[in-house]
């Protein structure tokens, strides 16, 4: 059983919110309107790919996801 990690770098994060509408397990808005990752960025199996599709998404390549 694979364990995945999401991060955000939040000095890159510009608010687009692609993240949360691709992968609404891994990624929320902050009170702020910028990402920020729901628990501590263990991405739930069955959810691998909508989180590298959320890392592929953002424009400024603020998310990482590590297997």
């Amino acid at each position: 059983r694979e364990l995945m990690k999401a991060s955000v770098d939040a000095t890159k994060c510009e608010a687009y919110g692609a993240c949360v509408d691709l992968c609404p397990s891994v990624f929320q808005l902050d009170e702020w309107g910028y990402a920020s990752l729901v628990g501590d960025g263990t991405v739930p199996d069955g959810d691998h790919a909508a989180a590298r599709e959320a890392a592929a998404a953002c424009p400024e390549h603020a998310i990482s996801v590590v297997d």
